[in-house]
Order: structure tokens, then sequence, then C-alpha cells
């Protein structure tokens, strides 16, 4: 286990306030909110240890960084808009996709993404 320190502090503070999936460079953006010589490759760092950890887990969606969200949410999915790029959980799910599959397949499991625009952004004149 890592040793507690401020920045780790501000940083674990910011994923558990911003309740949803972080890309490195915004969790930087609002840590230093808190903490405004709080460093990018510190920021990495302990991204990467709390999710070794179990704290957070790594978000992987298409043609973009790993982002991070905190690991106490059970099975999800999520939203990504288009406008700001910013990601947010959606805590429904379709239930069972294995018919979708071919004939002879086995479904383990499923990711769903969708896109569109955030509530912010949609409110916002096209």
């Amino acid at each position: 286990m890592q040793r507690s320190t401020k920045q780790r502090t501000a940083i674990q503070q910011t994923m558990t306030q911003a309740d949803r999936p972080l890309a490195p460079q915004e969790v930087l953006e609002l840590a230093q909110a808190t903490l405004p010589g709080l460093g990018i490759a510190t920021v990495y760092r302990a991204l990467k240890a709390m999710a070794e950890e179990g704290l957070l887990r790594e978000v992987h969606l298409p043609g973009r960084s790993p982002m991070y969200e905190v690991a106490h949410h059970g099975h999800h999915h999520h939203f990504q808009c288009r406008v700001c790029a910013r990601v947010f959980d959606v805590h429904a799910c379709p239930g069972d996709l294995a018919s979708l599959a071919p004939p002879g397949f086995e479904v383990d499991s499923h990711e769903i993404t969708l896109y569109g625009r955030c509530s912010d952004c949609a409110a916002q004149p096209a």
C-alpha cells in the first residue's frame, strides 16, 4: 500500500467527487484547484498505483487513452459526449446479450458506450 501524501489525497478526492471516469489530464486540472503545484507525472503514478491497489479501475473506450474511475461501481456502461468529450457512467444495462453472438460463440462479458451530447452541451444551441 502506498503511503498517504497530500498529492495522493487530492487525487483520490478528485476521483470520488467527480463520480465519473476521468482522463489523467482532467484529474490534474481538477486536483490543482486543491493543490496548485501538482504535476502530471505525479497524477499518472498515483492513478496507476490506485488502480493496482483496486481503488480505481481503468476505463477503455475506443480511440481514447485509458481513463480512470472509482472501483466501487458494479457492472455499468458509459456515455461519451461528442462535443466536450467528457465520459459519464450509465447505470442501466440491457442485460444478457448472448443472443447477439454468432451461433456457437459464448459471451462472457460486454461493454456498451453510448455517444451523443451531454446535458450541458445539449442545452447549448447547435
